[in-house]
């Protein structure tokens, strides 16, 4: 049985497709005419204002086609938008700066090699017991420095245990 569509619905699917092919179209179209070289490591100044120009041009382009699906002028959106941006500026966290992060990772190093210490000397002691040899004590540790363990003492797993943070 075959049921006929309301035009209400036909409008709004066309809009989403509309706006989902501007989504899709505009990344597009913005890295297709991207000719310019790669930057060189002198070059780090510019690229953040091409990177900057280049979003502001996706953000126009953005405007301008949801201006067209609505029916109003693209002024209206730009508008609309940026006091949309504004509105919501206060809701986003700072980003750390570099020197933040290098001391947040330095930190963490200092930590992992702390814990890993401790780890030592338990397997030390497990050994000393007779609760463990020597060769298993080595192996516990090597699969610690390898990241094998879930949680936040080895290598390349992020969080608590399973590689979840706080559950």
């Amino acid at each position: 049985m075959i049921r006929k569509m309301s035009r209400k619905h036909v409008l709004v699917g066309l809009a989403a497709a509309g706006v989902l092919g501007v989504g899709i179209a505009a990344p597009t179209v913005a890295l297709a005419d991207d000719k310019s070289p790669s930057p060189s490591a002198s070059a780090s100044a510019d690229q953040g204002t091409d990177r900057q120009q280049r979003r502001a041009d996706r953000q126009a382009e953005f405007a301008e086609a949801l201006a067209k699906e609505l029916g109003v002028s693209t002024d209206k959106v730009t508008a609309a938008l940026e006091k949309l941006k504004e509105q919501h500026k206060g809701d986003r966290p700072e980003r750390p700066s570099t020197e933040d992060r290098q001391e947040w990772q330095k930190d963490r190093q200092d930590w992992q090699k702390e814990r890993q210490a401790q780890l030592k000397e338990r397997l030390d002691q497990a050994v000393k017991d007779g609760k463990l040899t020597q060769e298993q004590a080595d192996a516990v540790l090597k699969a610690v420095e390898a990241g094998v363990f879930p949680g936040p003492g080895g290598q390349g797993h992020h969080g608590g245990w399973g590689g979840r943070a706080g559950k």
